[in-house]
């Protein structure tokens, strides 16, 4: 397993996963939801799926978002969106089918995701992973990335800030 470690405080990691990698995409955690919440916002379940325009590969992105506020990541290839996931505060969220392919990645935090405007409605930061991430895929091995969203002590990924309005939808 190979780990970068972060100055501003996320960590990347990735590692190789030997012999097959089978695995659909994971299922979601949803929550039932009276009325009254469908009419608000609805929070979406940790490791929901957003948007995906990925064929189905055999890497995997596993994201830990340490901070107190719900996050979206979202992995762009060239100039085209592969796909977002949604992970709620505190918690840990994987996709497992990530083609083989250079991804930069992008991320917001906030509060009160708006699934109609692809947006958190409070307290949003948008930012960018300066590294881009690499998987590939043998006979023998595929790719395995692991990223931080909160700062982590001894670190090795720097973020930079992004305009909300360059952010990818």
């Amino acid at each position: 397993m190979r780990t970068l470690r972060p100055l501003a405080g996320v960590i990347l990691t990735s590692a190789l996963l030997t012999g097959y990698a089978a695995a659909p995409a994971a299922a979601s955690v949803q929550e039932s939801a009276t009325v009254s919440q469908v009419t608000a916002a609805a929070r979406p379940g940790n490791g929901k799926v957003l948007s995906d325009r990925i064929s189905g590969g055999e890497g995997i992105l596993k994201i830990k978002n340490g901070t107190g506020k719900d996050g979206v990541v979202t992995l762009v290839r060239g100039k085209s969106k592969a796909f977002s996931l949604y992970v709620r505060a505190k918690s840990t969220a994987s996709f497992k089918r990530v083609d083989d392919g250079t991804y930069t990645v992008y991320f917001t935090t906030g509060y009160r995701y708006s699934t109609s405007k692809r947006k958190f409605t409070k307290s949003a930061s948008y930012q960018r992973f300066t590294d881009r991430l690499r998987f590939n895929t043998t006979s023998t091995s595929s790719t395995i990335w692991t990223l931080t969203l909160n700062p982590v002590k001894g670190g090795n990924a720097r973020t930079t800030g992004v305009n909300p309005k360059d952010f990818p939808k």
